[in-house]
């Protein structure tokens, strides 16, 4: 399906991969600032980590055990893996084309025509802001949430509140942004221990599981097995609307756990050969991470010894309950701090992809340029990684006066983030022909449009899926508050831009949204204004009208 023709010169290495990706990023306007010293299996490995299959699936377990049940987490992976793949796919082909640490707002720029460019720039970086905002906060609290789990263990007389949570979420925030902050060395190490602990950690986490449960479950009970949890008060929305309805708000769990391979994107200014490694990390993160959570998936399901006591557990974590009855406690707790050291990795590079996307938005003044600093001793965007640590402690805060909280945190992050991919996916699809003169070694040729096509349709019915509310009734505990946050972002950066942002917010350089279009090399001396005269030349040729004979 892909194609590999040779690169165009202007891709062609001059002495070295260092200069060539340099002179790449120069053609967008930009100086090379960050260390450019990943590999592909660097970059395959954050957005690796950051999908972190054991994170979304443990975290949200419960939820997809009450909305859905087996059966819906089971075959909705499928579906959504499918799906998500040609998304991750459409998304390769734009980086290869334009790997910068914008990502997503910046191809929207480089994609959309002059008049609409940095509009479309701006809405776009804003979605992936909240987007990244919101998965840290998944990630980094959904493990707030299973440390007291464990202690519970050993200890069943503790009890866990939302205001120990926080705090516990706040010391964990600040673990990683210290990490992000000082040891921008260290992450490069870090990426291939969690690269290792997410692939053979979590294999043997699953066999181990498989191999001492005392029981296992049929195949009828993990594909057939419907379960309506989502009643608070009463009946579920299986009878207030339709099971249907249920599967499509289940799917969360998968969808959420298969997000944030856009990191790739992120970290393509800190990674080697990048127009052909980002998008190889890109699709090979998603298709390496729906291989590994469907294994996942299958070990807890078929895992299961008392269905009843895994909803109900004394632990509150019906994933540590089939730990626990399969391995024992003392086992369970190991088995549980691995999981819990692979999340603490995906929320580490979580905040790692965050801090480059605010880093790139205010270079461009999409947020306050006081953020677009690199620090000459750490090569690190200290001030952008501190403000994805507040931002990611602020979304977090409801938590303290709502029951599903979290589940609307893991809402806004997928929403916010597939509206971010999606846009610059459409703009591409629409404005095909201004896309093929950038395109990079990753092209999909015929294959382009219609998977770009698949991919926005899906993004547009997730979208809608998960704003619905989940519990039933709905009250001001139980409202999934996603479509509240994704609601006055969409708002707020709409009226701003009207109100003030158009005046001064250009997005990327205008000069060099049009050399791209054009697909010429804006560092080449007069190569941008030759073309645009033969251009100008070629509009009034074909504009003149012959005078009529007489």
């Amino acid at each position: 399906m892909v194609a590999t023709a040779d690169p165009p010169a202007e891709h062609r290495p001059s002495n070295s991969d260092e200069e060539r990706d340099e002179n790449r990023l120069a053609q967008f306007g930009y100086k090379q600032e960050l260390k450019r010293d990943w590999g592909l299996a660097h970059n395959f490995g954050i957005s690796f980590s950051i999908i972190s299959v054991i994170t979304g699936i443990t975290t949200l377990f419960s939820y997809g055990l009450n909305t859905g049940g087996p059966a819906v987490m089971s075959i909705g992976w499928i579906v959504v893996a499918f799906f998500t793949m040609l998304v991750a796919i459409a998304m390769a082909e734009i980086v290869s084309a334009i790997p910068t640490s914008g990502g997503p707002y910046f191809w929207a720029a480089m994609l959309a025509p002059p008049r609409i460019s940095p509009f479309a720039a701006w809405l776009t970086g804003w979605y992936n802001l909240l987007g990244q905002v919101a998965v840290t906060t998944g990630i980094t609290f959904g493990l707030a949430g299973l440390i007291p789990n464990a202690i519970l263990v050993k200890n069943p007389d503790f009890e866990p509140t939302p205001r120990v949570t926080i705090g516990i979420y706040a010391a964990l925030l600040i673990s990683h942004g210290i990490v992000n902050s000082f040891g921008v060395k260290t992450l490069r190490y870090l990426n291939n221990v969690s690269i290792a602990l997410h692939s053979l950690g979590i294999t043997a986490l699953c066999i181990a599981v498989l191999a001492k449960a005392p029981t296992h479950q049929p195949a009828s009970f993990v594909f057939g097995t419907f379960r309506d949890g989502t009643g608070v008060e009463g009946e579920g929305w299986s009878i207030r609307a339709s099971p249907a309805y249920v599967a499509v708000t289940g799917a969360l769990v998968a969808q959420f756990t298969l997000t944030g391979f856009d990191a790739s994107a992120h970290l393509s200014e800190e990674t080697r050969n990048a127009s052909w490694s980002a998008p190889i990390g890109v699709i090979s993160s998603v298709g390496f991470s729906a291989f590994f959570g469907f294994f996942v998936m299958m070990a807890y399901l078929f895992s299961i010894q008392d269905f009843d006591k895994v909803l109900d557990s004394d632990y509150k974590q019906p994933v540590l309950q089939i730990l626990v009855d399969a391995v024992g406690e003392d086992g369970a707790l190991v088995l549980f701090s691995l999981i819990m050291i692979c999340i603490w990795h995906c929320g580490l590079f979580s905040m790692t992809s965050n801090s480059r996307m605010m880093f790139a938005f205010a270079r461009d003044s999409g947020i306050p340029t006081f953020f677009h600093k690199v620090d000459d001793k750490f090569r690190s965007p200290i001030r952008a990684v501190w403000l994805a640590a507040t931002l990611s402690f602020i979304l977090a805060l409801p938590s303290l006066g709502s029951t599903v909280a979290y589940s609307a945190a893991t809402s806004i992050a997928t929403i916010g983030l597939y509206i971010s991919y999606g846009l610059p996916i459409l703009i591409g699809l629409i404005y095909h022909q201004a896309f093929n003169t950038m395109k990079g070694p990753f092209n999909l040729r015929g294959f382009s449009r219609p998977i770009a096509a698949a991919a926005c349709g899906w993004i547009a019915f997730i979208t809608i899926a998960f704003c619905l509310p989940v519990a039933n009734p709905v009250t001001s505990e139980t409202i999934n508050y996603a479509v509240v946050a994704v609601g006055i972002i969409g708002i707020g950066t709409i009226l701003a831009w009207v109100l003030w942002a158009h005046k001064w917010f250009t997005g990327p350089a205008v000069e060099v949204a049009e050399a791209m279009r054009l697909g010429v090399d804006i560092t080449e001396p007069g190569a941008l204004e030759s073309r645009e005269k033969q251009e100008e030349e070629k509009a009034r040729r074909a504009t003149r009208v012959d005078p009529p004979s007489e």
